[in-house]
């Protein structure tokens, strides 16, 4: 799918766009639950990486061994 990009998002670029743009959706869930939901995080931010890697902002390698960022325990 993605294997020979010319450009690619760096980690750090997508974890403050997570941080900035779906963080806080989660967050104010979170608000209503009275705690963190540390299932909810995991699962936006990989379902952001497949969003990444489905429009060809990040290569096949990024995809398969990305970490999660740090919000996200």
């Amino acid at each position: 799918m993605a294997s020979q990009l010319d450009t690619v998002t760096l980690w750090e670029t997508a974890r403050e766009q997570f941080i900035d743009l779906i963080l806080p959706m989660i967050q104010e869930d979170e608000q209503r639950l009275g705690h963190v939901d540390t299932v909810a995080r995991s699962e936006a931010w990989s379902n952001f990486v497949d969003a990444l890697h489905y429009s060809d902002s990040i290569s096949d390698w990024q995809v398969a061994n990305w970490e999660h960022p740090p919000c996200c325990d």
